[in-house]
């Protein structure tokens, strides 16, 4: 998922900056505070503040789990946007491919190429797999996103299913 400073597409205006002082790594047990602060910043960029349950110690189990790996784009040494995915396998295919959970950068560095470096820092890290997600069908500027860098869109949906244990 991604989020855009609105839903048009449209940014507001900055100045000018090079993608090449960007630094892209990988996020270790240490970053879990860190990424606590990115993943709620797109919860509150998407409108949902208070979605956020995993707590810092979650994140930091979850940082040690081989099958997940979270990206960090800093600038100056500060984080300014992150990629995460998991590791899946497709019973269809047969094939392992990385299931994409989600793209954010900071309102202030949009528009700037930081997207586009961790999509392509993710790619160079799938080594061939496929990499899928979803986007909001009313995210516009993300879908626009995703088909400039080469990706796909497909018209299919979303469930979510939580049964009560009984």
């Amino acid at each position: 998922m991604t989020s855009a400073d609105t839903n048009t597409g449209e940014r507001p205006t900055r100045p000018e900056t090079s993608t090449a002082d960007i630094a892209i790594r990988r996020a270790g047990v240490d970053d879990a505070a860190c990424v606590h602060h990115l993943i709620c910043g797109l919860a509150e960029n998407q409108g949902h503040p208070h979605a956020v349950i995993a707590s810092v110690a979650d994140l930091e189990k979850m940082l040690a789990r081989p099958e997940i790996t979270y990206l960090i784009a800093e600038r100056d040494g500060q984080a300014i946007g992150y990629v995460s995915w998991l590791e899946r396998i497709s019973f269809w295919s047969g094939d392992d491919y990385l299931a994409l959970d989600d793209l954010y950068v900071v309102d202030t560095e949009r528009g700037q190429g930081v997207g586009e470096q961790l999509m392509r820092a993710a790619a160079d890290l799938a080594d061939g797999k496929v990499i899928r997600w979803e986007v909001a069908e009313t995210n516009i500027a993300a879908q626009r996103f995703y088909e400039r860098i080469g990706a796909t869109l497909t018209p299919k949906r979303i469930c979510r299913w939580q049964p009560i244990a009984e």
